[in-house]
């Protein structure tokens, strides 16, 4: 596959596990850890479309947080101060492994790198400085500039906006089988990155590759 002009990156589940919050502060949390962890994640998603269907913006700091409060309550709550704690935890998620050596090897093969991520302006600042990423990153986009989350088009046309690229020129990468839905239906090249295994869907807007991870990328200048 011809090495795109510009390879563009979804934040949260693609670079950054959205699970390493919980997983920091597990033994404090206790056995439904990952039951908090999961419903968190689909709540915060799910307030971002509904959120945006309405026109009843708010930024993707608060709908985390919000998300955070639904999960707690729903499975008995939390010990006292951790709420802030995995609050804080959120903003410094752990980068998967294969983040750095994939945007290090796509800057040395001289194409543009960039995040185009639903979280706010110092959310994506505070997760590129937390995993030292940022020297391989030209863009860090966030949908604050049009107050609307992803998949409106609008959001993929930060993209072109930015960086100067068309559509047709970019790879747009996201774990989020949905994301890629959107980025195709933009007329991107997506590129998901199943890292769990999720069976497909959205079967009308297909990506042009499927892969376990990131590294499979570099094949792309090999």
């Amino acid at each position: 596959m011809a090495l795109a002009k510009a390879y563009v990156f979804d934040a949260y589940g693609t670079l950054f596990d959205v699970h390493s919050a919980v997983a920091h502060h597990r033994d404090a949390i206790g056995p439904k850890a990952d039951a908090i962890s999961d419903l968190w994640r689909t709540k915060q998603l799910e307030y971002t479309w509904t959120r945006t269907l309405m026109g009843a913006w708010l930024d993707f700091r608060a709908l985390t947080a919000m998300a955070l409060d639904f999960a707690a309550a729903k499975h008995g709550g939390l010990p006292a101060g951790l709420r802030e704690n995995l609050l804080a935890a959120y903003e410094t998620l752990d980068a998967f492994a294969d983040v750095a050596p994939t945007l290090a090897a796509l800057k040395a093969a001289g194409v543009k790198t960039a995040i185009l991520s639903n979280g706010t302006r110092d959310m994506l600042a505070n997760a590129v400085a937390s995993a030292g990423i940022g020297q391989w990153l030209d863009a860090c986009l966030s949908i604050d500039e049009i107050r609307a989350f992803k998949t409106t088009p609008a959001a993929y046309e930060l993209v072109e906006r930015h960086l100067g690229a068309a559509p047709s020129e970019v790879s747009f990468q996201s774990s989020n089988r949905w994301d890629i839905a959107g980025a195709v239906a933009f007329g991107f090249r997506g590129v998901w990155i199943n890292r769990t295994g999720q069976p497909d869907e959205y079967m009308d807007l297909p990506p042009a590759r499927v892969l376990p991870g990131l590294g499979g990328l570099l094949a792309d200048h090999d």
